[in-house]
């Protein structure tokens, strides 16, 4: 598909097109296009992220051995368990920040004789190095999910790097392989997936994009395959919608030196890092709308990367990697500061389900994401308290989304209804859809008015279908959460809007929410 038409369909369905008229506005005309076989909604866009922040490894995936949880050694059973049931295609390790301190020796072998360290990005806390390399790849395992590891280029070595990577994937008789074998692990882990450095022009360095670009050259060139596992170099990109990072990289960076690149873009409830950020619970309608608002700016700076990648690179080889993405607020009233613990809503649920279907709407070029972060940790997945556990709605959004994973991309075309807000106004609706390889078609529908449903009289060239099915997430209140009390709270029913109608589609989409429909 030719790009200026894909980019052109894109837009559309993130209802970026100009408004309907005010006597239309709460009725949708939209099309589901047949689309190109060869355009795949990589699985990896519904990745996740592990760092040593907070309780999101120790406490989270990581507890004491008393703790009366079902575990393996010390892995969280119920965590693992609530995770493989939405198919994680990957998890992101040891950070993050956290990765450019991080010295991946430190944290093999027996565990007593493991050194301690201060984790100084995050809290200030000892770490006694117990969950390291070996025990993220029995997690991962456990899991069924690739690995992907950020190498520490901040304050490691290229030897470093090397060695962690011939530790992990070679099979031949070396001192690193023989380390390996000694720590319990005969056979090489074949790790494909490596991040050279992390947010390189911040925490990971405070480097220039020249002088990234010349260290990632020189630590890739030291990054190498080994038989069975050629690797994917990933570059250290852009934070928000800094072009000059991703152009010097572009420019820079010979094409076969590179797997993907990364981008960061994190959503403020009030647009600003210094001061509050905005409140996890307890918010009004008009800090949901400005959510919402900055939260859409994700499809801008998307399309504005993948434009430059797309001078360098017109084939599109190099993968984009939005690698940390989610809602930031101030931390819950009580805790630790440096441990980044919130609540989580109805609106981060509706945000992720926005996201998530920019990134299917671009999947032309993002190859992969992770959301920050699975457990105890910004807009996690899951929440711990001792040996309660919850899922949060966002949480219920990646049960939704999984469908998409690894399936046809079918652009879609239609003009949204605005929703208006003290003088402002923003799309009310997002979508994007898909065919899995047993021919049902999935739809993805949010809703973000939270007053006014939408009526969507949808077409869909090209497809036969007979049944009509549905998920929902929704509330009285886009503030809504779960709680370890009532975990309940929010969870996934079903969908009865959806109806077939000759060969099209009528569906009544409730306000504030998130619907997935499925067509056979």
């Amino acid at each position: 598909m030719p790009t200026f038409s894909f980019r052109r369909l894109t837009l559309a369905a993130l209802g970026l097109a100009a408004p309907l008229a005010a006597a239309q506005a709460q009725t949708v005309q939209l099309t589901v296009q047949p689309g190109d076989s060869k355009l795949i909604v990589s699985k990896h866009i519904q990745g996740q992220f592990a760092e040593h922040l907070g309780r999101c490894i120790y406490g989270g995936f990581w507890v004491e051995p008393g703790l009366n949880v079902p575990k393996q050694g010390r892995i969280r059973m119920d965590i693992v368990d609530a995770l493989k049931k939405i198919h994680v295609p990957n998890l992101r390790w040891p950070g993050g920040c956290f990765a450019d301190t991080y010295h991946w020796h430190d944290g093999v072998g027996p565990a007593a004789q493991r050194p301690k360290m201060l984790n100084l990005w995050w809290g200030n806390t000892l770490e006694d190095n117990s969950f390291g390399t070996h025990e993220f790849l029995e997690l991962c395992g456990l899991l069924g999910t690739e690995p992907y590891l950020a190498a520490n280029v901040g304050s490691g070595t290229v030897q470093e790097m090397s060695n962690w990577m011939e530790y992990l994937n070679s099979d031949e008789d070396t001192p690193m392989v023989q380390e390996r074998k000694k720590n319990g692990h005969a056979e090489p882990y074949k790790v494909a997936w490596w991040g050279i450095g992390n947010e390189s022009w911040g925490c990971g360095g405070n480097m220039t994009a020249d002088y990234y670009t010349s260290v990632y050259k020189r630590y890739a060139t030291f990054a190498h395959d080994y038989p069975g596992t050629r690797l994917k170099r990933i570059v250290s990109g852009a934070n928000g919608d800094d072009a000059n990072w991703t152009e010097t990289c572009m420019k820079n960076i010979p094409l076969n030196q590179m797997w993907g690149l990364t981008l960061h873009q994190y959503t403020l409830p009030t647009g600003s890092w210094t001061g509050s950020k905005g409140k996890a619970t307890g918010f009004g309608e008009q800090e949901y709308f400005n959510t919402m608002r900055n939260g859409l700016k994700m499809d801008a700076i998307v399309t504005k990367h993948a434009a430059i990648m797309d001078k360098y690179d017109k084939d599109k080889k190099v993968a984009l990697l939005v690698d940390e993405w989610g809602i930031w607020t101030d931390v819950e009233p009580g805790t630790n500061p440096g441990f980044l613990y919130q609540q989580n809503t109805l609106r981060d649920a509706l945000l992720a389900g926005t996201t998530l279907n920019i990134f299917n709407n671009h999947c032309d070029r993002v190859k992969g994401a992770n959301l920050a972060q699975a457990i105890n940790v910004l807009q996690a997945l899951v929440l711990t308290d001792k040996e309660k556990m919850l899922l949060t709605p966002t949480y219920h959004v990646f049960d939704l989304y999984q469908v998409h994973q690894d399936a046809q991309y079918l652009p879609m075309q239609f003009q949204s209804p605005d929703y208006t807000l003290g003088g402002e106004k923003i799309p009310a609706l997002n979508a994007s859809a898909s065919k899995d390889k047993n021919g049902a078609v999935h739809i993805s529908l949010v809703n973000l008015d939270p007053k006014n449903a939408l009526t969507l009289e949808t077409a869909l060239p090209g497809v036969s279908f007979k049944t009509v099915t549905g998920r929902i997430l929704t509330s009285a209140s886009v503030s809504d959460y779960n709680t370890f009390d009532k975990p309940n709270n929010l969870k996934l029913a079903a969908f009865t809007g959806a109806k077939k109608k000759g060969d099209k589609l009528a569906i009544t989409l409730p306000p504030k929410s998130v619907v997935v429909v499925e067509l056979k």
